[in-house]
């Protein structure tokens, strides 16, 4: 992807050395009339000739700078490469041009590389990461233009910025400079690494035509439901001969039809919690909800379920369920927009209501519990008969904060606030297990089809 920005000024500025030239010059010559020494007009003639000789070719052509960017599948830990161009339109060369570039602090640098050559080589450690802020000095030659190459990895999930790059050339020996030219910044798409995450094949409800999940309605599929009396439209490689035999009655072997289920996970984003490390440090709340939810999405649709995606905020973002390899495309570019989004007030309990979701679809929400409105949502949603489960992103080695006094004391009640909040959640048939990779949800998800399947008492 290249972008340039070509709006700056078509001019060029003289240099404080032009100006010492004709300053200088001029001195002498205005000293050897006044005094009628002819030595001095000897002695200005270096300077005005050398001027005149530079400026002979004057530049007419501004630099061109461009900023390419890597676009193939970049994930979290990655190598990352960009390059960035300074050109010469021109017949005239450019004596000096200095390149100065910023990146964004997720995108750590780790090599430099000017025209082939390498410039400088980090590794990281004990400096910003990302920050390639030092200037670079090279000559261009007309017509030509020189790359400069970056190349290092990516620390976190995102959509980051490669620049802006700007540049500055000198010619005619120095004498002219020209305006900056800015070129704006390409941003990387960084994508989430997804952990490691299995989970059974319990599902409380499968709604769907065809899938891999055993469902509770008679149909075609590979679970024996039973047998019964052979009807108009069954097949005849379904015929139990050894019962029709016994009760001198057609019977055929019933089974249970295989479907697919829908998977909504919720992404709780009204708070951001803990610091982010990026890919191999601490983990935030956001860097946990991302990561959990790609992981989730990549299983199911593994599987070929139906997952949709819905943001819990100001924006209430949606992704429509669907299935296969282009809806996973779909979630990891929808994840990349996803942000923190405090809320001064309440959520309308309409705007997030049963109505957004399947009857049958599985709700996982993924929450650290900082809000008293998220555990409000997620009660009504199980009320309404909606199977949720309450994944818990908040870091465990969340520090408690360092003031004195009533600092720690605040942080113990918010704890056992939370705890309370937790339990009240569990009574509403909501289960909240913490996130820990691969299988946090299998006993969870277990108990959740156990108690779809179970009969249900009616009152009489």
């Amino acid at each position: 992807m290249t972008r340039q920005d070509r709006s700056a000024p078509q001019q060029w500025a003289p240099t404080w050395a032009l100006g010492r030239a004709v300053l200088l010059t001029g001195l002498l010559l205005i000293a050897a009339v006044l005094l009628g020494r002819v030595d001095l007009v000897v002695l200005a003639a270096p300077f005005a000739l050398g001027t005149a000789y530079a400026l002979r070719r004057r530049p007419t052509e501004m630099p061109e700078v461009q900023i390419e960017a890597d676009e193939g599948h970049l994930v979290e830990g990655g190598p990352v490469a960009g390059t960035i161009s300074v050109g010469n339109p021109g017949p005239v060369s450019y004596d000096v041009a200095v390149l100065r570039t910023r990146v964004s602090p997720w995108l750590r640098v780790e090599r430099v590389a000017l025209a082939g050559g390498t410039i400088a080589g980090r590794s990281g450690a004990g400096e910003r990461p990302g920050l390639a802020d030092r200037p670079f000095v090279t000559s261009v030659a007309p017509e030509t233009a020189i790359d400069l190459e970056l190349s290092g990895s990516a620390l976190r999930w995102g959509r980051h910025p490669l620049g802006p790059a700007g540049a500055r050339v000198a010619a005619a020996q120095g004498l002219l400079i020209s305006r900056a030219v800015i070129a704006e910044p390409v941003r990387s798409k960084v994508y989430p690494k997804t952990e490691p995450f299995e989970a059974v094949e319990a599902m409380p409800r499968a709604a769907g035509l065809v899938g891999a999940h055993r469902s509770r309605r008679p149909g075609e599929g590979g679970e024996l439901a039973g047998v019964r009396i052979f009807a108009p439209g069954d097949r005849l490689r379904r015929i139990d001969w050894r019962v029709s035999l016994r009760t001198r009655q057609l019977h055929v072997a019933a089974t249970l039809s295989d479907r697919d289920a829908e998977v909504v996970v919720l992404l709780d984003v009204l708070a951001e919690a803990g610091r982010s490390g990026g890919i191999g440090g601490t983990a935030s709340v956001l860097d946990t909800t991302v990561r959990a939810a790609a992981a989730i999405a990549e299983h199911y649709l593994h599987r070929g379920d139906r997952v949709a995606l819905l943001e819990y905020g100001l924006s209430a973002r949606r992704l429509r369920p669907a299935t296969g390899r282009r809806q996973y495309l779909t979630v990891l570019e929808w994840l990349l927009d996803v942000k923190a989004q405090p809320s001064p007030r309440a959520l309308d309990e309409h705007a997030f209501g049963p109505q957004l979701l399947s009857a049958d679809a599985l709700v996982v929400v993924l929450t650290p519990l900082l809000e008293e409105g998220s555990a409000q949502m997620m009660a009504r949603l199980a009320r309404s008969g909606r199977f949720v489960v309450a994944v818990d992103t908040l870091p465990s080695d969340l520090p408690p904060p360092k003031e004195q006094g009533w600092g720690e004391v605040a942080y113990r009640l918010w704890r056992l606030d939370r705890d309370t909040m937790i339990m009240q959640l569990r009574e509403h048939g909501v289960p909240v297990v913490p996130w820990v990779g691969a299988g946090s949800l299998d006993q969870v998800l277990r108990d959740v089809a156990r108690l779809a399947t179970a009969p249900r008492v009616g009152n009489r």
